[in-house]
């Protein structure tokens, strides 16, 4: 069955810091591209950042550049992402997601910031930055 399961999220007061993983399960990550995305309540799905499958290529949306980090494991079948400087309108429900892309070296060396191209998803994490 395949599975990816977040974790790391909490309460965290502004300008704190946290570090968030997503770890599969019943497959390897390391063909997959990998996303991830935030939900606040009323609000659509965006994209945070994300990490090509080959080249470590990284996306990052304009709102969490300089301030979150996203990397890859793969020897731990994990994705991590570092979040630091964070501030009260990071609160969301964070989702990491797979994307399989088809075996061409250019292809392979993207990934995006829109939910379309990801085939599986995790059940989120909840990030809540207040003092």
């Amino acid at each position: 069955q395949f599975q990816l399961v977040e974790s790391g999220g909490g309460l965290v007061q502004p300008g704190g810091s946290l570090r968030l993983s997503c770890t599969a399960s019943g497959f390897t990550l390391d063909s997959y591209a990998i996303g991830w995305f935030r939900q606040a309540p009323g609000k659509e799905r965006e994209g945070v950042s994300c990490i090509s499958s080959i080249d470590g290529i990284t996306n990052y949306a304009d709102s969490v550049k300089g301030r979150f980090t996203i990397s890859r494991d793969n020897a731990k079948n994990t994705v991590y992402l570092q979040l630091n400087s964070l501030k009260p309108e990071d609160t969301a429900i964070y989702y990491c997601a797979a994307d399989l892309p088809p075996p061409i070296p250019t292809l392979q060396a993207r990934c995006f910031l829109t939910p379309r191209p990801y085939d599986f998803w995790g059940q989120g994490t909840q990030v809540t930055v207040s003092s």
